[in-house]
């Protein structure tokens, strides 16, 4: 089961949101390709990197991500702001591992289609859920979609990788909602589980559980333990 820590990019610093609240963000630091270059150093084999701006269309921090594969020998999965094929091929042709997709998935599932053709493997759908129904555009609409419906349209095209928040737990600290994973892991998809990791035992948990990888990221910047702790659990 791999650890893979975040890194959420807002006005080019690392910060993290509460319940995804762009009013409750704290900053963790200015210099994200340090951030990246320490977490290679610890062992870590991907990262999670997320536009912040991008998703909420008001700028982007492509430029940084990009260069973040440049000096790192990491594997870098992205979202956040990717909103037609032409910003899939920007990522990936850059050196992204993964590209991934949340708000096209279900308004422009036709790109997610043209793009599993076009980068077999390189394709996660990022499933951002509040109450079972899928947020999007930065968390800061809500579609009519349930979360389970979706992931079950996307198995039938070929995703083959799922990350799946629960955003009443992202950035809380609280535990992550082990029920929901679950049931998940039922399911014929690798499925990464994200939002509200707080301790060595959530960590162990999760690995109880058939899923690929859990993304860290309050935890780790909070020092609520250390990553080369984690990795050793997941290990």
């Amino acid at each position: 089961m791999l650890l893979i820590p975040a890194i959420d990019l807002r006005n080019g610093k690392v910060v993290r949101l509460y319940k995804g609240d762009y009013n409750k963000e704290k900053a963790y630091s200015q210099t994200p390709l340090k951030i990246a270059n320490g977490f290679a150093k610890s062992g870590v084999q991907r990262i999670h990197v997320v536009d912040l701006d991008g998703a909420k269309g008001d700028g982007t921090n492509r430029r940084t991500i990009l260069e973040m594969v440049k000096q790192t020998s990491l594997m870098l999965d992205t979202g956040g702001g990717i909103r037609s094929l032409k910003d899939i091929e920007e990522l990936l042709e850059g050196g992204i591992k993964r590209a991934v997709l949340s708000t096209i998935a279900i308004e422009q599932p036709e790109i997610v289609i043209q793009a599993l053709k076009r980068y077999p493997g390189r394709i996660t759908v990022g499933v951002d859920a509040l109450d079972g129904f899928v947020k999007v555009r930065g968390w800061l609409s809500t579609s009519k979609i349930n979360a389970f419906e979706l992931i079950q349209k996307m198995i039938a095209i070929g995703v083959d990788e799922i990350i799946y928040t629960d955003i009443s737990k992202d950035g809380t600290l609280e535990g992550p909602n082990f029920s929901i994973y679950e049931k998940l892991s039922s399911l014929p998809v690798k499925v990464i589980a994200s939002g509200g990791v707080s301790s060595l035992a959530d960590l162990k948990k999760l690995k109880s559980l058939p899923l690929s990888g859990v993304i860290v990221g309050k935890a780790l910047y909070e020092e609520k333990f250390l990553l080369e702790d984690a990795l050793e659990v997941l290990a």
